[in-house]
């Protein structure tokens, strides 16, 4: 009987020639894929865009607009989301206006969130383009019309809408939490130190009131007061409406929707989009059955603004240093590690012929505000240097402006708020007759005893009161000297106060109303230089900035809560987020603004 067997060589070659197929065909596979990943983030660099005769740009504004761009990873996608910022928005736009080929633009306005001067700066550059000649056409699209989204399109020559959309014209509104009934009852106290006299820093009334100061809501009234008046004023100028008539639409609540805005003029027409997009047609002489040729406005500005930023590099420029955030020590935002390298580097560069720290910033921690004031400072003493306002340049915001040879604040940037506070907590009768937990202690020295536990004596907060009028002073000395004013004088418009620019102005607080574009041409005009440079500097290979947003998805993963609130709940629990921040003696905007 014959046995077959088989031999090491006939078993082991064919095994070990299909594992490396194998291994070669998947390697093929995974860099096809990665190539179609980079692929998908725009190569390593823009392809020019081949643009035809007759184009329109499709201006898609939605999600958040802030000054600089961001860039996320969408994992279930496998692709790279990019928001373009407001920087790209106003050179994309400008390049659009000296473009033969591009007749109009199509703003499609999209419950885009944004803060009151972003919207002026974005109907400043919208206006600017249709001073050349060529048109916008503004069209409200979604269930929920904002007030914000009406502002910005109100300074198109044509508006259009459907007419179901909710529209509520009803002015402006801010609230405040306040967390003294909860903190009650958990037996938590807060104890609550500010400047001598910063009566209107109400950032820790939440901790021991149950609703606004006097000052607090004097201020907020008055606020309010001015942003309206502003946009409403500036509605009234394009849309050819009295501004009483505008005002007696809110009193009445006449305007719900964008039928009864049409009613009122205040739209030009309730349509569907195929309907705008035939009139479009119209516009640049289209037949109604030839497709328009609609293109991407973020490619195109995003491209536009990449070409620029390496042209201007190779230049002698003007750098624009986007400081926006909380300020801190650390992190992503205005923190001091990531401003002031920047700050160094601009300052160290001999290309560099002056500097615009454009500020988007409610404030935050003291110490690091003065950090970053002394890198300003520091670079102000080298080179020419503007300060550019946004939608925030308040407290510690503020105070890191005060090197600046000029300030520009848009009329709506809200400003001020000169004032300091510290928040010392106390969990001691929480811990014990709540949870049963008590504590014991043994000191080494007197005060050796500063914790959560321990509630400060008198004597302790005497010195942490001194502490802070302290800080409050250097405060007041650090703008007397930016502003060229006395003590006396800036106490005056101090106490922890916010202004619009506008006020803000008259009050001596900045030097110009003006957004970012207005303070670049004002140092143009200087330096006579006019290549721009905006830092941070955008990652040229996109390969490596899909690996970073690759790490901090992980990250995200990794730290996830997986706790999801409603949407009515996010603004209360944006504010708990923000507590939880405040660590130190704080420079913080006493409120956050949330424009419907």
């Amino acid at each position: 009987m014959s046995e077959n067997r088989l031999s090491f060589s006939k078993l082991f070659w064919p095994s070990f020639l299909a594992v490396i197929v194998a291994g070669f065909v998947g390697m093929v596979f995974f860099f096809l894929i990665l190539g179609g990943i980079i692929g998908s983030f725009g190569d390593f660099g823009p392809a020019p865009l081949a643009l035809r005769e007759k184009t329109v740009l499709h201006v898609k504004l939605t999600g958040t607009i802030q000054d600089e761009s961001a860039d996320s990873f969408d994992p279930t996608a496998l692709r790279l989301n990019r928001t373009i910022g407001l920087p790209e928005i106003i050179i994309g736009l400008q390049e659009a206006a000296q473009d033969s080929k591009i007749k109009g633009v199509f703003l499609e306005m999209n419950n885009p969130s944004m803060g009151m001067a972003t919207a002026e700066e974005l109907r400043e550059a919208i206006n600017e383009f249709q001073k050349t000649g060529k048109f916008v056409v503004a069209y409200l699209s979604g269930e929920q019309i904002g007030q914000l989204d009406y502002y910005v399109s109100s300074i198109c020559k044509e508006i259009y809408g459907m007419s179901g959309s909710n529209f509520l014209w009803s002015g402006l509104h801010a609230e405040s939490y306040f967390f003294k009934n909860l903190l009650d009852e958990l037996q938590i106290g807060v104890m609550v130190v500010r400047g001598k006299e910063n009566d209107f820093k109400s950032a820790v009334e939440p901790f021991f009131r149950s609703e606004m100061s006097d000052s607090s809501r004097l201020q907020m009234k008055e606020l309010l007061g001015g942003l309206w008046q502003k946009s409403r004023n500036d509605i009234s100028k394009s849309r050819g409406i009295d501004t009483l008539f505008l005002d007696s639409l809110v009193n009445t609540f006449a305007v719900r929707n964008l039928r009864h805005a049409a009613e009122h003029q205040m739209i030009d027409k309730a349509l569907y989009r195929h309907e705008v997009i035939a009139l479009i047609k119209k516009k640049v002489g289209i037949d109604e059955n030839t497709p328009l040729r609609l293109q991407d406005f973020g490619k195109y500005a995003r491209d536009t603004f990449h070409d620029q930023q390496l042209l201007a590099r190779q230049e002698r420029h003007i750098a624009v240093i986007l400081a926006e955030g909380d300020v801190a020590t650390s992190g992503k935002g205005l923190s001091t590690e990531r401003i002031a390298k920047m700050l160094r580097q601009v300052r160290d560069d001999d290309d560099v012929r002056g500097v615009i720290l454009r500020i988007n910033s409610p404030g935050g921690s003291a110490l690091a505000s003065e950090e970053i004031w002394k890198e300003v400072s520091l670079t102000a003493d080298k080179k020419p240097l503007y300060i550019s306002m946004g939608d925030y340049a308040a407290s510690g915001g503020y105070y890191i402006a005060m090197p600046g040879a000029k300030i520009f604040a848009n009329s709506m940037t809200i400003t001020g708020s000169i004032g300091v506070f510290g928040v010392v907590p106390y969990a001691g009768d929480f811990l014990k007759n709540k949870l049963g937990i008590t504590t014991d202690e043994v000191r080494s020295h007197r005060y050796g005893s500063l914790s959560l536990t321990h509630q400060l004596s008198k004597e302790e907060l005497a010195f942490m009161q001194m502490e802070v009028d302290e800080v409050y002073t250097q405060f007041v000395d650090r703008v007397a000297n930016g502003r060229k004013m006395t003590a006396a004088e800036v106490q005056l418009v101090a106490r922890g106060r916010v202004w619009t620019g506008e006020d803000a102005k008259k009050v001596g607080l900045v030097d110009a109303v003006g957004g970012m574009t207005a303070s670049i041409n004002a140092l143009t005009k200087l330096t006579r230089i006019k290549d721009v440079v905006f830092y941070p500097k955008k990652e040229e290979s996109t390969f490596n900035t899909f690996l970073t947003l690759l790490d901090e998805e992980l990250e995200n993963e990794k730290n996830s809560s997986r706790v999801e609130f409603p949407t009515d709940m996010l603004a209360f629990y944006e504010k708990l987020v923000q507590i939880k921040k405040i660590n130190g003696l704080q420079m913080r905007l006493p409120f956050i603004f949330h424009f419907y």
